[in-house]
């Protein structure tokens, strides 16, 4: 019985410690956000996901940011000013990456068909006729629970207007 008891315990305590984890460590956690979360630290928005939110981060994968049109890579490479302005200017980075969050946690099952208002300011459409798309990304995985929020990760880059 002590046995069982010291067995529950542990996974109460490991299920507890996984959702004490804000929105960005359990980004890092997970493993397959690298660029995102390098991004994130870039834009400086590390401490604003650390907070309280609630957030809902449509997050792309590392898959999702490897999927960036060759075309445009090779163009910004080509152009290094341009490359170095884009960079540089965290202005952009932070809009983008702020278009990829909600002000608030909705989980799966409370996903509705509609536009869905982000950080940045613009709405992300959310469409649920045969899976989850947001704009033109696909929902590949969902509810990824954190103590300020939930991830559902995302198969492409969403950008802004």
């Amino acid at each position: 019985m002590k046995k069982t008891l010291i067995a529950f315990a542990l996974v109460a305590g490991s299920t507890m410690s996984a959702w004490a984890k804000d929105v960005v460590d359990t980004a890092v956690g997970a493993g397959n956000f690298k660029t995102l979360v390098a991004a994130v630290q870039t834009a400086g928005l590390v401490d604003t996901l650390k907070g309280p939110g609630p957030f809902t981060i449509f997050a792309p994968s590392d898959e999702a940011f490897a999927k960036i049109p060759k075309a445009q890579l090779d163009a910004l490479l080509a152009d290094k000013a341009v490359l170095t302005k884009v960079l540089a200017d965290k202005a952009v980075l932070t809009k983008v990456l702020t278009y990829h969050a909600v002000p608030a946690k909705v989980m799966a099952t409370d996903v509705k068909e509609g536009k869905a208002p982000t950080i940045q300011g613009q709405a992300l459409t959310v469409r649920t006729g045969g899976g989850v798309m947001v704009n033109q990304s696909k929902v590949v995985a969902t509810d990824v629970q954190a103590s300020n929020g939930v991830i559902h990760v995302i198969d492409t880059v969403l950008m802004p207007q």
